[in-house]
């Protein structure tokens, strides 16, 4: 009963902020008496401390307590085929070191190396060890299988796809005792997006990712749908076009191959433009040129069969768009909208993603909290103090 006093009193810290002895218990329904003992452990553990008195109201002041925030850290990362990108957060959020680096590596020894040794240069740079770090959460392309260590449908990583390659991540990362997950990018992308982006509030909604590749993240209620197998959202492997008589486990998919970056730029060349990347074909597009604008159309057409199809299923409330690709919302939202309306009854909002590169990263660091804040508890031994476990 003790741990879940303090338990009670640390929650309404975090989720209302900092408070006064009779507000918590106001708020929480425990007595004065039962919330000053667990205010006082708390504090002795290093989980809340004091910020001055309340000057308000009538008699004596009363002491204002807070959540610490420095009880624990947690590190978030986004690896990209372009970019890996390292965010250290205390236990409200708050980024105390940033890293941002190219994705060289050509094999996966050497990009789980250079993960691992960003993370070192990143907690080193908040003037942290290793062991402050409570949880580590790590966006990848593809589905991540923790039961054989192996990262499927991720052709754009050179060598990710190796069995065992997610056992050699997570040993290179949990070495100071940090608890590590791997999840799919696009899932955090959503997750990103409806914790501080576009889609606070919304119970079902679609984060649909493009770039080098394709992808797409599904919240139902507010909550991260992965489906049987951790699969869902993988709609690189949507039929576009005729069905393929095989399909290889290394191959990029028929959606994927249809409307990722390169597809983007293969149809520019098509069509007579001297491009380098998809975003020369947006910056075309947005000059006035006719060839790169009807290179967008056609695009706009891909993206939208797509939510046409997760529409039909799903019935999302909010569809965004996310990604190197999908960050042009300006320019694919109306033909997307113009070519949904005259195939599904509803037509979902679409809008653009408001985080842009860091909504992955914004989702690893958000789920690392949801772990973390546990574990900090844990680890702090409240539980064995209040003679619980």
């Amino acid at each position: 009963m003790r741990a879940l006093n303090q338990r009670l009193v640390l929650d309404r810290l975090r989720t209302q902020g900092e408070a006064t002895r009779p507000q918590i218990a106001g708020d929480t329904g425990l007595s004065k008496p039962t919330v000053g003992q667990a205010l006082l452990d708390l504090e002795q553990h290093g989980l809340v401390r004091t910020t001055g008195r309340s000057l308000a109201g009538p008699g004596r002041a009363a002491v204002v307590y807070r959540a610490a925030p420095d009880a624990g850290h947690v590190v978030g990362v986004d690896i990209g085929r372009r970019a890996i990108r390292i965010a250290v957060a205390d236990l409200e959020g708050s980024i105390v070191a940033r890293l941002d680096e190219p994705n060289r590596c050509r094999s996966a020894s050497a990009l789980v190396r250079t993960v691992s040794e960003s993370v070192e240069r990143a907690v080193a740079s908040a003037g942290l060890a290793p062991h402050d770090v409570v949880a580590t959460v790590v966006g990848t392309p593809g589905v991540p299988d923790p039961a054989t260590g192996t990262v499927h449908r991720a052709p754009n990583l050179p060598g990710w796809e190796r069995r065992g390659v997610l056992h050699e991540l997570v040993a290179a990362l949990a070495g100071a005792g940090s608890d590590v997950v791997v999840e799919n990018d696009a899932n955090l992308c959503a997750v990103g997006e409806h914790a501080l982006g576009a889609a606070l509030g919304v119970d079902v909604l679609v984060c649909l990712t493009v770039g080098t590749g394709i992808g797409m993240g599904v919240l139902v209620e507010g909550r991260l749908f992965r489906g049987a197998h951790g699969a869902a959202g993988e709609i690189a492997d949507l039929p576009f076009g005729p069905l393929p008589s095989a399909a290889g486990p290394r191959r990029p998919g028929p959606m994927e191959t249809a409307a990722a970056g390169q597809a983007v730029v293969d149809a520019a060349r098509s069509a007579g433009l001297t491009v380098r990347s998809a975003k020369d074909v947006f910056r075309l597009a947005r000059s006035g040129d006719a060839r790169a604008s009807q290179v967008v159309a056609e695009e706009a057409e891909k993206l939208a069969y797509v939510v046409a199809a997760v529409t039909a299923v799903l019935d999302p409330g909010l569809i965004v768009l996310g990604g190197g690709i999908g960050g042009n919302a300006d320019l694919l939202t109306a033909p997307m909208r113009r070519a949904l309306a005259a195939t599904v009854p509803v037509v979902p909002e679409i809008v653009a993603g408001q985080l842009g590169s860091d909504a992955v990263l914004a989702g690893a660091i958000a789920t690392a909290l949801g772990t973390a804040r546990e574990l900090v508890f844990d680890r702090r031994g409240l539980q064995r103090a209040a003679g619980v476990g």
